[in-house]
Formats: structure tokens, sequence, C-alpha cells
């Protein structure tokens, strides 16, 4: 949080000394939005914490920022310069749409004053898709806390998907609870305190309801009471050493084949076919998708650059909220024997092939 604060504090000194001069989109990228993605625990150097200028297909337009859990996009970024209008809708529908077919859940627009944050699955119009709001130079404190939602660590911990929860229902229903108590108050409720207060007729709660001045209190911000779990948004400590990445293993790595062209190399080496259906079974629901010809996986129409892209989509399509999700034991496929398994049973055989052993 301190760092987090520190970091907010001096991208609003440099609002106020620049700002007046225009601070052009790489500019505001550079000293205003990357500062903070670092603040809150995003490695910016990281290919597999932050990708820029991310693609799903090659004729897709790029998404400025797009951040990763277990290699799997989880959140989107959407930059513009500082004082650009974020109220034109064509930003918006722009990132939301690339969001729709990545299967990503929450984006954000940004100047790099303001934040938007946006739950891009909600089914709602989009002007209620919008969660927060938040402004640098208004409150760097507010904005602060409103922004340790998309910390990596709290990214991992799901908790804006529960805040979000609670923001729908709550709105739902102090929008249905204001119409009851309206300037003319609803019938229902008039014949409930009637019957209540036997001494008063219902023309006289009507009447006094009417006088009256009801207000109901819902929270309008999230609640952070809870202690920030340690080193979230944190740098490590100056001169502790780095956690070592493991060394790559296997066979796979060391022919220099990564993970996204297994499902190619699985297809090229008869364990797949173009057109294989993947099975997976999440929360009683029964899900398929399917393995297209450039190594890719479509589900329900949309296409994902990996089997956990999908996987993670397809678990959100059934309980709305995201979850990294290994997609190699979450989709079940059939084999050359035909029998339904794990597609993590299949890149075993792939790699017993490889290494000259007995698949």
């Amino acid at each position: 949080m301190n760092e987090l604060l520190e970091s907010l504090h001096k991208v609003k000194q440099r609002i106020e000394r620049y700002g007046s001069k225009g601070i052009n989109e790489q500019d505001t990228k550079a000293t205003l939005l990357q500062p903070v993605l670092r603040s809150l625990g995003w490695d910016v150097e990281d290919l597999e914490d932050v990708q820029r200028e991310y693609k799903i297909r090659k004729q897709d337009k790029p998404v400025d920022y797009s951040l990763f859990l277990l290699r799997t996009p989880c959140l989107f970024v959407e930059a513009k310069a500082l004082g650009e209008n974020l109220d034109d809708r064509k930003w918006a529908n722009q990132i939301m749409g690339y969001a729709g077919v990545a299967g990503v859940g929450w984006v954000v627009l940004t100047d790099g004053n303001e934040y938007r944050l946006y739950n891009s699955h909600a089914t709602v119009p989009i002007e209620e898709k919008l969660f927060r709001t938040v402004r640098v130079v208004d409150d760097a404190a507010a904005a602060a806390e409103t922004l340790l939602l998309l910390s990596k660590r709290r990214m991992q911990e799901n908790e804006i998907n529960v805040l979000w929860k609670a923001h729908f229902v709550d709105r739902q229903v102090q929008a249905a609870v204001r119409e009851l108590f309206a300037a003319t108050p609803d019938a229902a409720i008039v014949r409930l305190l009637a019957k209540k207060l036997p001494s008063l007729s219902p023309k006289d709660v009507r009447t006094s309801l009417q006088r009256a001045s009801i207000t109901f209190d819902f929270p309008i911000r999230p609640s952070f009471n809870r202690a920030l779990p340690a080193g979230a948004g944190e740098r490590p400590r100056k001169g502790a050493r780095p956690a070592r990445k493991p060394a790559a293993k296997g066979p796979l790595a060391r022919l220099g084949i990564r993970r996204s062209e297994v499902i190619s190399l699985l297809m090229q080496r008869g364990f797949l076919e173009a057109g294989s259906e993947l099975a997976a079974d999440y929360q009683g629901k029964s899900l398929t998708a399917k393995i297209i010809a450039d190594g890719k996986v479509e589900f329900r129409g949309a296409k994902y650059a990996s089997v956990s892209a999908a996987g993670a989509a397809a678990k959100q399509s059934v309980s709305g909220q995201f979850a990294a999700t290994d997609g190699w034991s979450f989709w079940r496929v059939r084999d050359v024997a035909g029998q339904l398994v794990p597609i993590s049973t299949l890149r075993q055989r792939l790699k017993a092939q490889l290494a000259g052993k007995p698949a």
C-alpha cells in the first residue's frame, strides 16, 4: 500500500507539472501508468506477467497491456493520452470487444489520471459494466484503495469478483427499494404498514410516507479492513535476492518447443486432429470446446490462444467469475483408442515419443 501511494503521489506531481503542456499516449504509459502497474506487483519486463500490444489473432487490433496469471490473460488495460475524453463510447466498446474475444473478465480504461474499471462479462448495458472510477489528482489515497484490487495478489485471490457481486446486487436492491418508497408509495408497502399499525388507515400511512424523507445507505466503496496480504503490490527489499525461476525441464523445453506450440505438435504427430472435441465438467455443467486447425481452441464461437485460456472462459461462463485454469487437466479428449483422457495425457505421450521411450 505504501509503495502504491508513493507511486500515485509521484504520478500526481507529474500530472500537475506537465499536464497543462500535454502528455502524449506513449509518455502517459511510461511515466503515469507503468509505475502504478509495478507498484501493484506486476513485472512489466516479464512477458509471463505483462505483454504490450497483445493480440489474440494476427488480424486483431492490439490491447495496450495484457496482464497474466498462470500464463492466462486476466486483465486488459487500454491507455489513452492524458486528458483524452474517456466518455467517448468507442474506447469502452473497443476494449470490451477485445475482452469478449479473449475471455477476459476485467478491463481498465485510463488516461494515467482517471481509471475506469469494467466487468466485461456482466450481462448488462455497457454503462452498467462500470464498477469503479477513480482519479489520482482528486484523492491519491482513495485511488490507491480501488487500484489495489488490481494488484497481482488480489487478482489471484479473486477479490474484485466478490466485490462486484455485492455491488451488482446492492445496486438492484437499492433501485427497487427506492421505487417502493417513491413520491407515490407502493400499495404493498402501504398495506403492510397499515396491517402493523391497525390504529391507522391506509390513507394515513400513505400520507405519512409522502411526508417522510427516507434514505437507504448502501456502501458505495469496497471494504479494505483486512490487512493487505504480505508482499502484495510490493517489490523485493533492496539487496534481497530475487526468486529464481525454475529451469525449463523435459524434452519439449530442451527442443525449444513453447507451450503455445504443443497443440499444433500434437496434431502433427497424430495425437490430435483439427476439430477434435474437448469436454469438461464444472459445477455440475457439461462443457465442450474444439481444437481448430491453427492449434487454437474454440469455445462458444470465440477463439482462445491456449487450452488454459479456453478453460478459464468455460469456467467463467458457468460461475460468472474468472478463475485461472490449467486447461491441460481441465479438458478431456478422445485419444486414438477412443478413450476419454485429459489433454495432459497426450502431452505426456508426446514427451515420451520425443524422448524415444514407449508412449
